[in-house]
């Protein structure tokens, strides 16, 4: 098997022994496979705790179970339910105020928490506000003196439980905003501080900082790492477009020399007619003149279309792939050549055994005779990458109107490196499909149960345009089709 011929295939192995590539990683992150060990509960809660939340998702809506996206009503539930006695009985008997606005402003300053989950900006305003006039209210209270003036503790845990909401769904401008409106706050009410106090509104400011800090850092930790993922699939989406682009303009350089064929030959019998058949008439002659034209600028814009359509790495041409230069001027290859390219495989340290029927090299027309030998050629190669040392079979076989085309390989030998799974070329099953849908075949490939891979195709031996117009995009059946 030439370096050539390795180089074209784009596939990886990725957890089967014989199996060509591997699953791509979606957006959302990487696909697990029967083999990936399940991620523990704590994994999946910081995961769901840096992946951001949309304005109309609450906290942990993407999380994977039930109880994770529940998590975040039961903690604020817990904060609710212990900080609203507590504020009551501390502003009632420590603070000494009235026991109607103790508990006006215990549900105030407490049960918007609640709604921190789903709406924190709303609920950071309606607890600031509570706040606010809380501290205003505790100027007259009788017992403030020698007591935290004017957040007190309760205030404080739940100005923090606000602000790590906050950091983990708003925006960093807002977050910025927040905690200069607590500073000012704090300022301000400052001027209004009672005699014998202690002022907690440096405490809070510098506390809300630094919880809105690291809740926002996680958040743009959790923002940065989607549009990662977000890159990488529109870059395998570009890469996997862009490999489909080169397939299918080496297969129009490589038809090029069939097509060009029988253009040729229209060509010479146009302009030989008058010499071979001698009395024609000259409407006749003139006829068959404008036939010869019309071939020989075919002929022309088919040479410049495989001009544009060459390499510019001098790797182009009607046969490319077969190397160079040399191969642009060597003669397409056909079901005729497939025991040569068995035999470069076995050289090759691949055990391989070719079943040809009798009959096939004449049976196929040039279309399906290409198509034919490169599907053989990819299949081997990926075999040879993937599964080295593992015994191969390829089976051509004819019926009346297709041609039916089997390589079976076993799995890796033992002591075989197989290659790590990477980037590829991209090359291998998208090739395969793209001269199966030239030629309006189908297209089978799977993993074996064993550890081996298949490649099954049928190419029909009728006219390719004309199968692939009755079949159109859906004459491919990859049963593999997200190995590609």
């Amino acid at each position: 098997m030439s370096d050539d011929a390795r180089e074209r295939t784009g596939v990886r192995t990725g957890g089967q022994p014989g199996g060509r590539p591997g699953r791509r990683t979606p957006a959302r992150g990487p696909t697990r496979t029967a083999d990936t060990p399940k991620p523990r509960p704590l994994a999946q809660l910081a995961a769901a705790l840096r992946t951001p939340a949309t304005a109309a998702q609450p906290l942990f809506a993407q999380a994977p179970k039930a109880w994770q996206r529940a998590l975040p009503y039961l903690v604020a539930g817990l904060f609710v339910v212990s900080l609203l006695p507590t504020t009551i009985a501390v502003l009632a008997g420590d603070y000494g105020m009235d026991g109607g606005w103790s508990g006006a402003l215990g549900v105030a300053q407490t049960v918007p928490l609640l709604l921190a989950v789903t709406r924190p900006v709303p609920a950071w305003l309606l607890v600031t506000v509570a706040d606010t006039v809380g501290a205003i209210l505790l100027t007259q209270a009788d017992k403030v003196a020698g007591h935290p003036w004017p957040w007190t503790p309760m205030v404080i845990v739940g100005n923090l439980v606000l602000m790590a909401c906050l950091g983990l769904r708003e925006s960093v401008r807002t977050l910025v905003g927040v905690w200069l409106v607590t500073g000012a706050l704090g300022a301000v009410l400052g001027f209004f501080q009672p005699a014998d106090t202690m002022s907690t509104a440096a405490l809070l400011f510098v506390l809300g900082g630094v919880v809105l800090a690291l809740t926002g850092a996680l958040r743009g930790l959790g923002d940065a790492r989607q549009r990662i993922a977000e890159q990488e699939s529109i870059s395998e989406a570009e890469r996997s477009r862009r490999t489909l682009l080169e397939e299918r303009a080496r297969i129009a350089r490589e038809l090029h020399d069939v097509v060009a064929h029988h253009m040729s030959v229209i060509t010479v019998q146009a302009d030989s007619a008058p010499y071979r058949l001698p009395g024609m008439p000259e409407p006749v002659q003139q006829e068959f003149a404008a036939i010869a034209a019309s071939a020989r600028e075919s002929l022309g814009e088919m040479r410049r279309l495989l001009t544009v359509l060459r390499a510019p790495d001098g790797r182009g041409g009607a046969g490319a792939g077969d190397g160079g230069a040399g191969g642009a001027r060597a003669p397409q290859p056909g079901i005729g050549r497939l025991q040569q390219l068995v035999e470069a495989t076995v050289r090759a340290g691949q055990p391989v055994v070719l079943s040809l029927a009798a009959g096939a090299v004449q049976a196929a027309p040039p279309a399906v005779d290409l198509s034919a030998y490169r599907i053989v050629q990819e299949a081997l190669a990926n075999a040879v990458r993937h599964a080295p040392g593992a015994p191969t079979r390829v089976s051509v076989t004819v019926d009346d109107d297709e041609v039916l085309i089997l390589v079976v390989n076993g799995p890796a030998a033992r002591d075989a490196v197989v290659e790590p799974e990477g980037p590829g070329t991209g090359h291998g099953l998208v090739g395969m499909r793209e001269r199966v849908r030239l030629t309006g075949g189908t297209l089978d490939t799977g993993p074996l149960p064993d550890g081996g891979f298949r490649v099954a195709a049928r190419l029909p031996l009728g006219s390719g345009g004309a199968a692939a117009g009755r079949h159109g995009t859906n004459g491919t059946n990859d049963t593999d089709k997200e190995r590609s």
